[in-house]
C-alpha cells in the first residue's frame, strides 16, 4: 500500500510538471528554460503541500486551531517564496548564463508567493474534497453494514434474563470449596452484564470501562501460562473522562491471543493507560513467538474493526501506531481532546 501511494504521488507531480510546462509556457523563453523554471516551482509547491497535508491540516485545522494553522500556512509560503529569490538568481546567472542580469527582488518574491499560494491552495482544496467524498461514501457503507448487523443481532438475540438465571444456576451447582471457579463465573457474569446493559451508548465513563478491562485481564490470567507476566497500570482517572465502550479491549484481546512463550526469555504483557492534558494514551506491549508469522495481527479482523471505529468516532482526533517486531508486538493509541 505504501509503495502504491508513493507511485501515485510521483505520477501526480509528474503530470502536474508536464501540465505547467506546456500550458503555462512563456513564448519568450525556450523550452529548456521553461522546464527549469517549472521544476523550481514544483519543488517549492510540493514542499508546501506535504507540510500542510501531513502536519498543519491534521494537527491544527482538523482540531480547530485556525489561527496557528493560518500563520503556518502563510508562513510556509513566505519562506519558500523568499528562498526562490536566490534560487532564481543562481538559475539565471549560472544555468541560463544571462549576461549582466537585472533582478527585481520584490517582483520575484511577489510572483513566487502568488504562484505557490495559488497552486498549493488548489491542490489542497482538491485533496480535501476528494477525502470528504471518500469519507461520505465510507460512512454510508458503514451505516448499511450497521443496519444489517443490527438486524442480524435482533434475529439471533436471546433472552438475557434466561442467560443470567442459567449462570446463577451453574454458580449454585459449583462446589463451595472451588472458590476460583465460583469467582471466575461471577466475574464473567459482571462482564456480560456490562456488555448487555451498559454499552448501548456512544460514550461511557472511563472508570467503568477500566473495571471491565480489569475483569477481562483477571479471567485471561487464569487461562494463560502462569510464567507469562501480565501488568496493567492506569494513572489517576477523572470520572468525567468518557470513551467509546469496548474500544480498548480489542487491542488487549489481540495481545492475549498472540502472546508467545519463549523458553529462557522474559514473556509478558504490559498494558498502560494515562490521561493528561486532554489526551488519553493507551499502550500495550507483548512478547510473541519469534518463529511464528504474526504479520496478520496488524491487519486482523479485530484490529481492522478497531481502526474503522476510530476513524468514525475520533476523526482527526486519534493516532494509532503499531510496531510489529520480530518477537514483540506493540500498540500505542492516543486520543486527543477527550
Amino acid at each position: 500500500m505504501k509503495i502504491n501511494k508513493i507511485i501515485y504521488h510521483l505520477l501526480f507531480w509528474l503530470l502536474a510538471y508536464f501540465f505547467w510546462i506546456f500550458v503555462f509556457r512563456n513564448g519568450a523563453l525556450v523550452l529548456t528554460h521553461t522546464i527549469t523554471i517549472q521544476f523550481c516551482y514544483l519543488a517549492f509547491i510540493s514542499v508546501n503541500y506535504y507540510f500542510n497535508a501531513l502536519y498543519t491540516i491534521p494537527k491544527l485545522l482538523n482540531r480547530k486551531r485556525y489561527v496557528k494553522f493560518s500563520i503556518l500556512f502563510i508562513g510556509g509560503i513566505v519562506v519558500t517564496a523568499l528562498i526562490r529569490i536566490p534560487v532564481s538568481m543562481l538559475v539565471v546567472t549560472y544555468i541560463f548564463k544571462v549576461p549582466k542580469p537585472h533582478f527585481d527582488l520584490l517582483n520575484i518574491f511577489i510572483d513566487s508567493f502568488i504562484n505557490i499560494f495559488f497552486w498549493v491552495l488548489c491542490i489542497l482544496a482538491a485533496k480535501m474534497v476528494i477525502e470528504k467524498t471518500r469519507s461520505q461514501i465510507y460512512i454510508e457503507q458503514i451505516e448499511k453494514e450497521k443496519a444489517t448487523n443490527e438486524l442480524n443481532f435482533l434475529r439471533a438475540q436471546f433472552n438475557p434474563h434466561f442467560l443470567f438465571n442459567s449462570i446463577n444456576s451453574i454458580y449454585g451447582h459449583i462446589d463451595k470449596s472451588n472458590k476460583d471457579a465460583r469467582g471466575m463465573l461471577l466475574v464473567f457474569s459482571e462482564m456480560l452484564r456490562y456488555q448487555l446493559y451498559e454499552c448501548n451508548v456512544e460514550q461511557i465513563e472511563l472508570s467503568r470501562e477500566l473495571n471491565y478491562i480489569r475483569n477481562y485481564i483477571a479471567l485471561q490470567k487464569s487461562r494463560i501460562d502462569e510464567r507469562i507476566a501480565v501488568s496493567f497500570n492506569s494513572g489517576e482517572i477523572n470520572g468525567n473522562i468518557q470513551v467509546a465502550p469496548l474500544l480498548l479491549i480489542t487491542f488487549i484481546e489481540n495481545a492475549f491471543k498472540y502472546v508467545g512463550f519463549n523458553e529462557g526469555k522474559e514473556n509478558r504483557i504490559d498494558i498502560n493507560l494515562n490521561c493528561r492534558s486532554g489526551r488519553l494514551i493507551f499502550s500495550i506491549w507483548n512478547t510473541k513467538d519469534a518463529f511464528i508469522n504474526h504479520s496478520a495481527t496488524a491487519s486482523g479482523l479485530g484490529i481492522a474493526n478497531a481502526r474503522r471505529r476510530l476513524e468514525l468516532l475520533y476523526p482527526g482526533k486519534h493516532e494509532l501506531v503499531i510496531a510489529n517486531g520480530e518477537d514483540t508486538y506493540e500498540i500505542i493509541l492516543t486520543l486527543y481532546d477527550i
